[in-house]
């Protein structure tokens, strides 16, 4: 329905381990663009892992086929309480060019 280019079901319906792994996937860069669009608007974001996927999704999701990738705060965040920014790879450290 949603990809009328091609019958997308059918790549899936019989590989379930496929279907969770691209789910997976493009939830987290659906994920990335949601943080991002937040960031635009002037809020702040804290995505986070780690947590007890199995309690969030019995609390938010029980009784459906949703279950929880990553939690993210979102609000505005007290300036004076910031960190500094971490340290980040130059361009030439993080990638290779083919």
């Amino acid at each position: 329905m949603l990809y009328p280019h091609a019958d997308a079901r059918s790549w899936y319906a019989d590989n379930p381990a496929l279907a969770d792994e691209t789910a997976f996937r493009n939830g987290s860069l659906q994920a990335g663009y949601f943080i991002l669009a937040l960031r635009a608007v002037g809020l702040d974001a804290g995505p986070m892992s780690g947590f007890d996927n199995a309690k969030v999704d019995a609390e938010f999701f029980a009784g459906t086929r949703l279950r929880s990738n990553l939690l993210v705060n979102i609000g505005y965040g007290d300036v004076a309480a910031l960190r500094p920014r971490g340290p980040r790879l130059s361009f030439e450290e993080g990638c290779t060019l083919l």
